[in-house]
């Protein structure tokens, strides 16, 4: 049998980037030497060095996306347009694509677009609970459209979604003891096992908000001495907030600007505060810890607002507003960590909400379509 040859594309950001690449792993796991992959980003963007260092080959377009102000980059971008869709139709046809599947950002658009009309059919995976711009204009010629979030019908046709989850990379210690698991996270982090852990992350370059608020609270935290915290500052604050700290106590206070072991942090932690782009709010839902979110202001659509509030609205997350988090958000932590009752009551609920097998099950659509085909 001949190989099935599948283009997967999405870019831009680590959210479209790295759940490609864990259906990209499950792909391989499935088929095995059975199926060719083929990555398409735009050029000059991370996907073009992380895609292959991971060992996978990808194709760059010129495609850029549209600024918010008038710039000299909007003037050209129809000219990039068309080059994109140029190109696409060439990777398209060399490569022999059986089907194409998109995970939306910009970088997707041309070759999704054109694959369309080349009369190959397509996927989308949508990961966030408002649909992006990309995903709503393809979606009309997609064969299947895979969700993570309940009432996806107001963007697409309901006949064609997908309940999948979004696919992430890791098993997150499946099926460990959970006491062991979390004596081995405390002794990594070191931290003592008598006082409760509150995780906050802000990502890979780091948040300013989730920094300025540690900042707010340290000598407090150091002070009374009643929590301990794991808190990665990210590569982009690394400086300022060493700096900030030289003269003060971290008792009690792990600081990093980047965690190497996820899966430990989130086995100590005992409340978890972060942004919530989809990625981090499908981890926390495998993971089922209590999560305080503090949504970016500063992503299209507010989509990290409305991914938390679909965690609130079922008891399972709390909100603080970005600009409510430097002084009102450990007021929350404190009286979360006072109240187990809840804390427990939102594990519980966050739980039920992970899907474990989601790269898997996209698989599942996937080979449907291409044998449909």
């Amino acid at each position: 049998m001949d190989k099935i040859k599948i283009i997967l594309s999405g870019g831009g950001t680590g959210g479209h980037i790295y759940p490609a690449v864990a259906v990209a792993e499950a792909l391989q796991r499935r088929l095995g030497d059975g199926v060719e992959l083929l990555f398409v980003g735009a050029e000059g963007k991370m996907e073009m060095e992380k895609i292959p260092a991971l060992g996978y080959r990808i194709e760059g377009l010129p495609v850029a996306g549209l600024q918010r102000r008038l710039t000299a980059r909007n003037l050209s971008l129809p000219f990039k347009v068309a080059a994109s869709l140029r190109k696409a139709r060439r990777v398209i046809r060399s490569f022999g694509a059986d089907v194409v599947v998109g995970f939306g950002g910009y970088a997707s658009a041309p070759v999704l677009w054109s694959a369309q009309r080349m009369g190959i059919p397509t996927l989308i995976q949508e990961q966030n609970s408002y649909a992006g711009v990309t995903n709503k204009l393809l979606a009309s010629r997609a064969r299947r459209i895979c969700v993570a979030y309940e009432g996806m019908e107001r963007f697409f046709p309901k006949e064609r979604i997908v309940m999948t989850g979004n696919p992430l990379r890791g098993r997150f210690a499946e099926g460990a003891d959970p006491a062991a698991r979390k004596a081995e996270a405390l002794a990594y982090f070191g931290l003592e096992a008598d006082k409760p852990v509150v995780l906050v992350v802000g990502g890979s370059l780091g948040t300013r908000t989730l920094n300025n608020m540690m900042k707010a609270n340290v000598e407090r935290i150091t002070a009374e001495g009643r929590l301990q915290v794991i808190w990665q500052t990210g590569k982009f604050y690394e400086r300022e907030m060493t700096e900030f700290m030289q003269g003060r106590s971290s008792e009690g206070i792990w600081r990093g600007a980047f965690i190497d072991r996820m899966d430990l942090a989130y086995a100590a932690a005992d409340v978890v505060v972060g942004r919530s782009g989809a990625g981090t709010v499908s981890e926390l839902c495998l993971i089922g810890k209590p999560a305080i979110f503090v949504p970016s202001p500063n992503v299209a659509e507010d989509h990290q607002t409305k991914n938390a509030l679909a965690l609130v609205e079922k008891g399972a997350a709390l909100l603080v507003r970005d600009g409510e988090a430097v002084s009102g958000l450990f007021p929350v932590v404190d009286a979360l960590l006072a109240d187990p009752e809840r804390m427990r009551r939102m594990a519980a609920n966050i739980r039920v909400l992970g899907i474990a097998d989601s790269a898997e099950r996209i698989v599942d659509e996937i080979v449907a379509v291409v044998r449909k085909n």
